[in-house]
């Protein structure tokens, strides 16, 4: 099984979303990377044929999705940033109509989605409306419905938004779970959920693919170039400006603060090991400049 783009382009109007972006994948899990306005969105809607590409194609098993969409729907799960579901339904009533728009043979529709809506945890709520739920509530009944005609190929925007920290525990053993059979691509600002489970990250930025690889082999990028030191609040807020930050905390000897530079920022700092998060920030920075091109 592989999916594979080829020079996916994309524009809209005279902004150029998508610029030649060019991978392929087997079954795994992939963690897309990105800033908001980089493109993932887009590049989502696009591998899942919602959006044709100006250039380029996307290729399950050699074939264009473009020429065997239908075929291609029935292997394809997708949850969207703005996951859409009917109000007045039950949650259990809005697994069933899902079950019957993906296919699913009716006697073992419901089977299937008793199951999902319990390994969500929501068989308690099944009968109630779907707009007495939560927030976090209605993010888990979006992941039940993606999963519910067992998808080969699986697409998650933001699938962690409004769950706590047990339920995005439980989310991403499901994901490493299937990743031996199915080709997993998710997107989200939790950086820590990416660091987890993924096997490889892809990082898009300005709608191009800067980078790609085992979230070990990314961070060797900036191995050596993260320190952290213990230093007085006023310090910190000079520190602040003249460097590249990931974090800062209080400590009882003053801020510990956490540092992204080329060379050693002040004489007590300590280099510590580089986390994903720092590398985001270290793509990401604001104004979109890298640290080592301002230091």
């Amino acid at each position: 099984m592989e999916l594979r783009l080829e020079n996916i382009s994309k524009k809209y109007g005279n902004s150029q979303v998508l610029k030649q972006i060019s991978f392929a994948l087997k079954p795994g899990i992939y963690g897309l990377l990105g800033a908001n306005g980089s493109g993932k969105t887009t590049l989502f809607r696009v591998i899942c044929g919602l959006l044709k590409p100006d250039e380029g194609y996307v290729l399950y098993n050699q074939k264009d999705i473009q020429k065997q969409s239908e075929a291609f729907r029935t292997v394809l799960g997708y949850l969207p940033q703005d996951f859409s579901y009917y109000p007045d339904f039950s949650g259990l009533k809005f697994m069933l109509y899902i079950a019957a728009l993906k296919g699913l043979n009716s006697k073992l529709a419901k089977k299937r989605c008793l199951e999902l809506l319990d390994f969500v945890g929501l068989s308690e709520v099944k009968n109630k409306k779907i707009s007495s739920y939560s927030g976090g509530m209605k993010q888990r009944l979006g992941i039940a419905q993606t999963l519910i005609n067992d998808p080969r190929v699986l697409i998650l925007d933001e699938p962690t938004v409004g769950l706590d920290p047990k339920e995005r525990v439980k989310f991403r053993k499901l994901l490493s779970n299937l990743s031996r059979e199915k080709i997993v691509i998710l997107s989200t600002h939790i950086v820590s959920d990416l660091e987890s489970v993924a096997d490889e990250i892809l990082i898009l930025k300005d709608g191009i693919l800067q980078s790609r690889g085992s979230v070990f082999n990314l961070l060797t990028e900036i191995q050596g170039q993260v320190w952290e030191c213990l230093v007085s609040q006023s310090e910190a807020d000079c520190l602040e400006e003249r460097f590249l930050i990931s974090n800062r905390r209080n400590d009882e000897g003053g801020v510990i603060v956490k540092i992204i530079s080329s060379q050693c920022p002040i004489f007590n700092a300590k280099q510590v090991p580089a986390s994903l998060e720092d590398l985001y920030l270290y793509y990401f920075r604001e104004g979109g400049q890298r640290y080592d091109e301002i230091n």
